[in-house]
């Protein structure tokens, strides 16, 4: 998933609506309409640091005469005491984009420190991280590309763009072999080519996911190791696999090393705790 600028545009101008309104009273005031200053974004805390090319699009979003001098990257290691970049320009604008950069950058710093966390637990291995959709709604792009600053991979971005038959979709549609032939069929009357991930549940699902074929990746959901080395086993290269089902920081490895093409995790996005980061001004 590719975050585009006409989609960084329509957030911008939607949390103006919610945050700014009619005004910046507090700056219209005290401060001239024509100042200009200078702010420093500071880290107050360890981490991963993700959300400065995004910063850089907010200040210029507010003053487009606005400049950033980047001291550090996406993706790099902060300390407390870093300072990431330097902002000058309007005061206004800094003023009214500081809140908006902040709130983005301390959640995406969080996601991509924790999502960094759990890849280093297993570069060494073929697995790779996925997310998930447990994300903040209206907030899903910001914190699927911070999982990538960290390290790792976006699963399907929304219901649109892979189709995932879940438990509750194969109970609805009558079981396994139901939802694998009505997805198919629905794929070609439509003329989509969307992906097919199912979940599984045991090993007598998986060997009738396998019985049955034309799906692309296979999950196996809240198996135990011993099942998932099974499960691997049996699938062939044809179709990815996949681990899912509270996995943690502590326990990622040990998935990893059944086997799997991937594991995914809620954890990534939907528990983390922002990092605290801070806009200061510079006296000039």
């Amino acid at each position: 998933m590719i975050v585009s600028d006409l989609e960084i545009q329509e957030f911008i101008k939607l949390a103006i609506d919610e945050d700014i309104k009619d005004g910046d009273h507090s700056s219209l005031a005290c401060i001239p309409a024509t100042e200009t200053g200078k702010a420093k974004l500071l880290v107050k805390q360890k981490g991963i640091l993700a959300g400065v090319e995004l910063a850089e699009k907010i200040f210029n979003y507010f003053d487009p005469t606005s400049s950033l001098d980047i001291l550090m990257k996406d993706g790099e290691e902060m300390k407390v005491g870093d300072i990431a970049f330097y902002v000058s320009g309007n005061t206004h604008a800094i003023l009214k984009a500081e809140r908006l950069v902040l709130n983005c950058m301390q959640r995406m710093s969080a996601v991509a420190t924790r999502t960094n966390q759990v890849a280093s637990k297993i570069a060494d291995l073929k697995t790779k991280v996925l997310d998930t959709r447990k994300t903040t709604p209206l907030l899903r792009f910001l914190e699927k590309w911070a999982v990538r600053i960290g390290g790792g991979v976006n699963h399907r971005f929304g219901l649109y763009d892979m189709i995932m038959l879940k438990d509750n979709h194969i109970d609805y549609a009558g079981g396994i072999k139901k939802a694998i032939t009505k997805t198919n069929q629905y794929l070609k009357d439509n003329n989509k080519t969307l992906k097919i991930e199912i979940e599984t549940r045991n090993l007598e699902e998986v060997k009738e996911v396998l019985f049955i074929g034309n799906v692309d990746r296979i999950m196996l959901d809240n198996f135990s190791y011993a099942d998932i080395k099974t499960a691997v086993a049996l699938i062939d290269e044809n179709y990815e696999t996949e681990a899912s089902g509270g996995i943690t920081i502590d326990t990622v490895r040990q998935y990893a090393e059944c086997g799997v093409d991937f594991v995914s995790m809620g954890a990534l996005t939907h528990s983390v705790k922002n990092l605290d980061l801070s806009l200061k001004a510079v006296k000039v």
